[in-house]
C-alpha cells in the first residue's frame, strides 16, 4: 500500500482541483477550505515519503503499457525534496490568496488553477517517464496562462499569451530531443536510460526548454512581463513552482540520469553566469517593486543552475539549497510586495515611502526574507550560496565563480535600495493599512522560516547531499 503514496501525491490535487469551481458555487469558504486542503495532503503524502527516500528504498509504482511503453512514480529523495518544498510554500501562499483575492472574479477557476498546478509539479516530480514528464511539464503551462491572465485585462492577457507561447515553444523543442532520445534507446524510462551517453544536438534541444521554463537568460523576458498578475500568482510563479521546474529538470535529466558531453560543464556555468548579471543589473534599474523582484528570481536561478552544474558535491548541494531557500523567501518578498500594492494602489518604489511606520510586520518580514537572498549570515541563503560559489571553484572555475560574487554583491545593493524606496523615509501614505491578518501571518511565517532554515540547515543539507550520493 506504501507504494501509492506517491500517486495519491499526485493524483489528489490533481482530481480534487476539479471539484473546486463545484464546491466554490455552493460556498466559497468550502472552496477555499477544499483548496488548502488538497495542497496540505500532497505536502503530508511528501512527508509521509520521506523516510523511505532517506532510507534509499524510495516508494514506486510501475505500470506497464501497450506498445512497450510504462507509466511510473517514484518517490525518491529528489522527488521529495522538491514536492515538499513545493507543496509547503504553495500553502502558505493558499492561505495569503484568502484576503488577496477575496473581491475579485474568477475566484473558482483561480483556486483550480493554483491546486492543479501543485498536481502537475507533484507529477512531473515523480515521474519515470520523459513523455509523462513533458506532459506535467505542459500542463504547468496552461495553468501558468490562466493565472497570469487573470485580472482578464488587455496587457495581462498579452503578457500571459507571452509567456505561455516561450515556454510552450521550448517545451515543444525539448519534446523533439526526447522523441530522438527515443529513436536511438526504444524506451522513455528514465531508469532504463540511466548512464545513457546523451549526443550534444539532444542536449541543446532538452536545454532550450530548460532555459525557457526557468527564464535563463535570453529566455527570460516573459518572467518580469508576468508581475501583472495577483502577487500570490507571483510568488508561486516565481518562487515555489513554475521556474524550478527547470532546474529540476537539469538534476534529474543531466545530473541523475544520462551522461553529456563535457562542453556543458562549462557552457551551462556561462550561461547562467550571463544571466545573472543582465538580470541584476535590470533590478537595480527598475522602479516597479515587482519587476524588481522578478529580475532577482532570474539572477538568483543562475545561482541555482550554476550550483546544480557544476559538476561537484559542494555546487550540487548548495543548488539545492538554494531552490528550498529561495522558495521561501522570494516566496515571502513577492507576498510583502502584495500586502504593499494592494494597500497603496501603486507598483511604482519611487512613489512610495516610509510604509515600515504602517505596515512594521510586514517590514520586518521583507527584511528578514531580503537577507536570505541576499546571502547573509545565519540565513539558509548564505550557506547555499557559499556552496555553489565553492564548489565553483572546485570545478576549476575561478573566474566563473568571481562573477557570481559580483552578482551576490548586487543582489544586496537592489534588495537594499528596494527596501530603503518602500519602507525608510517620510510616509507616502500615510493611511494605507497593512493587510488581513491571513496575509500578514502569511508573510512573517515565511520570514520566519527563511531563518529557522538556517539555524537547522544540516536537515535539508543532509538530504541533498542524499541526493547527490543517489545520483
Amino acid at each position: 500500500m506504501n507504494g501509492w503514496i506517491p500517486v495519491l501525491c499526485v493524483l489528489v490535487p490533481l482530481l480534487g482541483a476539479c471539484a473546486l469551481p463545484f464546491a466554490g458555487k455552493r460556498s466559497p469558504k468550502i472552496r477555499n477550505a477544499l483548496a488548502l486542503a488538497l495542497v496540505a495532503a500532497a505536502f503530508a503524502f511528501s512527508l509521509a515519503s520521506l523516510p523511505a527516500a532517506l532510507a534509499g528504498e524510495p516508494l514506486a509504482v510501475r505500470v506497464k503499457l501497450p506498445l512497450g511503453l510504462s507509466f511510473g512514480l517514484v518517490a525518491d529523495a529528489l522527488a521529495v525534496f522538491m514536492a515538499l518544498t513545493s507543496s509547503l510554500v504553495a500553502a502558505v501562499i493558499v492561505i495569503y490568496s484568502f484576503g488577496y483575492v477575496r473581491e475579485y472574479d474568477n475566484q473558482n477557476e483561480y483556486y483550480m488553477m493554483v491546486v492543479l498546478f501543485i498536481g502537475a509539479m507533484m507529477g512531473l516530480v515523480h515521474t519515470t517517464n520523459l513523455i509523462f514528464l513533458y506532459m506535467f511539464w505542459e500542463l504547468s503551462a496552461v495553468c501558468c496562462w490562466r493565472l497570469i491572465g487573470f485580472y482578464r485585462e488587455e496587457i495581462a492577457v498579452a503578457r500571459a499569451n507571452k509567456a505561455y507561447f516561450v515556454t510552450v515553444a521550448g517545451a515543444l523543442v525539448m519534446l523533439a530531443g526526447f522523441l530522438g532520445i527515443y529513436a536511438q534507446t526504444g524506451t522513455f524510462d528514465l531508469e532504463a536510460m540511466k548512464g545513457f551517453p546523451l549526443p550534444a544536438w539532444a542536449v541543446v534541444l532538452i536545454l532550450f526548454g530548460i532555459l525557457s521554463k526557468s527564464a535563463t537568460f535570453p529566455l527570460h523576458s516573459w518572467l518580469p512581463d508576468a508581475g501583472v498578475a495577483p502577487s500570490p500568482v507571483t510568488s508561486l510563479l516565481h518562487a515555489a513552482v513554475l521556474v524550478k521546474i527547470g532546474v529540476f529538470a537539469y538534476a534529474r535529466l543531466f545530473v541523475g540520469t544520462f551522461v553529456i558531453p563535457e562542453i556543458f560543464a562549462l557552457a551551462v556555468p556561462v550561461i547562467a553566469a550571463l544571466s545573472a548579471l543582465l538580470s541584476a543589473g535590470l533590478a537595480l534599474r527598475a522602479n516597479d517593486i515587482k519587476r524588481v523582484i522578478a529580475y532577482s528570481t532570474v539572477s538568483q536561478l543562475a545561482f541555482i543552475l550554476l550550483g546544480i552544474s557544476s559538476g561537484t558535491e559542494e555546487g550540487f548541494v548548495g543548488g539545492l539549497l538554494y531552490i528550498l531557500a529561495h522558495a521561501v523567501a522570494k516566496g515571502g518578498l513577492f507576498l510583502c510586495a502584495g500586502i504593499v500594492e494592494h494597500s497603496v494602489h501603486t507598483k511604482d518604489i519611487t512613489k512610495m515611502g516610509g510604509l515600515a511606520k504602517r505596515f512594521p510586520l510586514t517590514a520586518i518580514a521583507f527584511a528578514l526574507c531580503a537577507a536570505s537572498v541576499m546571502g547573509i549570515p545565519p540565513f539558509s541563503g548564505f550557506f547555499a550560496k557559499y556552496l555553489v560559489i565553492d564548489g565553483m571553484l572546485a570545478a576549476g572555475h575561478p573566474l566563473l565563480a568571481a562573477v557570481f560574487i559580483i552578482g551576490a554583491v548586487m543582489t544586496v545593493l537592489y534588495l537594499a535600495r528596494l527596501f530603503a524606496k518602500v519602507f525608510l523615509g517620510p510616509p507616502a501614505f500615510p493611511d494605507a493599512k497593512e493587510g488581513t491578518s491571513g496575509m500578514v501571518a502569511s508573510v512573517v511565517a515565511l520570514a520566519a522560516l527563511a531563518l529557522l532554515l538556517g539555524l537547522a540547515i544540516n536537515l535539508p543539507g543532509s538530504l541533498a547531499a542524499l541526493i547527490w550520493e543517489a545520483m
